[in-house]
């Protein structure tokens, strides 16, 4: 995946990503109309499919909702890195089949507005405008079968051969 990033700190918690008082549905188009809208009003107007937000410590903080990763989804986010998540927004997020990425590296040196890919399977960033490249720790097999079937429920179905 590549996309442009878009540059958040340190603690950016469900409340940021979604607030609660968009939580009466959990459509993601829906939530994809209010994503990010209290950290930045446009975002949700401004961002493309594909892009990345790169954040710092402690990322999806907070409340246990799964809106918060249904909300980036919805927005067809291509991948969120981050020096660190907050445990259950990790698992929210592998659950709905949005790549999450920790990097300590890449998520303070890269900035808004660069040009990034992804490489799951090598386990590798590249910036394109810096020319730099990061590693980060692969997934078990099984979570990177999970993200690419699009969710946890979508990869059960299909190991059911439903």
């Amino acid at each position: 995946m590549r996309g442009r990033c878009w540059k958040f700190g340190d603690n950016i918690s469900t409340d940021h990503i979604i607030a609660g008082r968009f939580l009466s549905t959990s459509e993601p188009g829906a939530l994809a109309a209010h994503c990010m809208e209290d950290a930045r009003p446009e975002f949700h107007k401004e961002v493309s499919p594909g892009d990345i937000v790169v954040a710092g410590d402690n990322f999806g903080c907070g409340s246990s909702r799964e809106h918060a990763p249904i909300a980036m989804k919805g927005c067809k986010i291509g991948a969120v890195i981050a020096s660190s998540f907050a445990r259950i927004f990790f698992r929210n997020s592998i659950n709905i089949g949005l790549p999450i990425i920790e990097s300590v590296e890449a998520a303070r040196e890269i900035e808004e507005g660069d040009d990034v890919e992804i490489d799951m399977n090598k386990s590798r960033i590249l910036n394109h405008t810096s020319g730099k490249t990061y590693s980060f720790e692969p997934f078990p097999q099984e979570i990177r079968d999970i993200i690419a079937a699009g969710g946890l429920m979508k990869y059960v179905k299909k190991k059911m051969g439903k």
